[in-house]
């Protein structure tokens, strides 16, 4: 025993010497709640003035550093978790560089909202990715939104930057910016019990546990760096990614639900065999959001599509769907969306949809016996 101690003592000497840093562990990043602030001689009214002034971020541009309740004109300033947050005036940034693994999938999720510009959005990048994300549309009604976006490492140790491209007036109408995590991800691949990948959505972004507004999956989102692996959003609006902690799911732990009608999209390109007959089956329910009210699931496998009804009391539940269809082609496209638009019926500001969940595609030996339907 003591000698495995003696080794173990050497190893962490070493590995200070060398100055050898481990892989980031899924989680908030270093000061990703902005918690540890800059010290005041660094700081001018709420501007911080050092490029090094935020503990273990590099700042560029105008930043402020905001503490929750603060006054901005007839606005208050509220931060979702812990007392502070930051704002990103006009062209500026925030920096941190990480060590991950070379040729890993990864997803960042941080919480944002908008103040006072109107056509707010952000550019996220890990060299050499990188994507805007839009602000115009909030989906909660405390104005606060979280977001996923993902990246494949290319080097051991890169660097996550968050900029805001906007150029306002007042440069201090940038968006507010607190709790940025990350979440390693392990792509899954087709099984002989599921032809789609990640049909149950149980690989995805970080969600934050103090949180209760689940994760916006932004639009136009291709699957190659999909923080939702095996998906693409393919529409205008985000699609949000839920968990059993939070929401009502179906099956599992994580679910997507469709807050913006035809505008909100998920899809999948499954490899099939021209004229073989397959079957897509899936759930549909709420969230148990107080999304309350008539609700059609659009399910689509090629050229054949399946309308699946229901009727939410805004309290959790789902029925099961089966659309069977035969392959005319050896790529055939999966999509889900939501017919309506649907409002909380508790906060009338706020978007939501149906739930689905646990998909599922199969091939048919004997067809005769399927046909599509909507499973009560």
């Amino acid at each position: 025993m003591r000698g495995v101690l003696l080794l173990l003592s050497v190893l962490l000497l070493l590995c200070s010497q060398l100055s050898f840093s481990f892989p980031i562990r899924d989680g908030l990043l270093r000061n990703g709640n902005f918690e540890l602030g800059p010290k005041q001689s660094d700081m001018k009214g709420t501007e911080v003035t050092n490029k090094h002034g935020l503990p273990e971020w590099e700042i560029s541009g105008f930043v402020e550093y905001i503490k929750s309740g603060q006054k901005q004109g007839d606005m208050l300033l509220v931060v979702p978790e812990g007392a502070y947050a930051v704002r990103l005036g006009n062209e500026a940034s925030i920096k941190q560089n990480l060590t991950v693994i070379k040729g890993m999938y990864y997803s960042i999720t941080f919480s944002a909202a908008r103040t006072c510009a109107q056509e707010e959005k952000l550019n996220v990048s890990v060299s050499p990715d990188w994507g805007v994300l839009p602000m115009q549309t909030m989906y909660s009604s405390n104005g606060w939104d979280s977001y996923a976006w993902a990246f494949q490492a290319e080097f051991g140790v890169v660097d996550l930057v968050i900029h805001n491209p906007g150029v306002e007036e007042d440069p201090a109408c940038g968006p507010l910016i607190d709790s940025i995590a990350i979440r390693a991800l392990y792509p899954p691949r087709p099984t002989n019990k599921n032809i789609l990948k990640n049909g149950g959505f149980e690989e995805g972004p970080y969600v934050f546990p103090n949180t209760t507004w689940g994760v916006l999956i932004p639009p136009n989102i291709e699957d190659d760096h999909s923080p939702l692996p095996g998906w693409m959003v393919e529409s205008l609006k985000a699609v949000k990614y839920i968990d059993v902690d939070h929401f009502s799911v179906p099956q599992g732990r994580r679910a997507v639900e469709l807050v913006a009608g035809k505008e909100s999209a998920i899809a999948q390109i499954a490899r099939t065999i021209v004229g073989k007959t397959y079957t897509l089956s899936f759930a549909v329910g709420d969230a148990s959001n107080a999304c309350e009210g008539s609700m059609v699931v659009e399910a689509f496998a090629g050229r054949d599509t399946l309308k699946v009804p229901y009727q939410s009391k805004g309290k959790g539940g789902f029925k099961r769907a089966v659309l069977r269809f035969v392959a005319v082609s050896n790529r055939t496209r999966i999509m889900f969306y939501s017919t309506f638009y649907t409002m909380r019926s508790d906060d009338f500001s706020s978007l939501c949809g149906p739930v689905v969940d646990d998909v599922k595609l199969l091939s048919v030996r004997n067809p005769r016996h399927i046909r599509s339907q909507g499973l009560n």
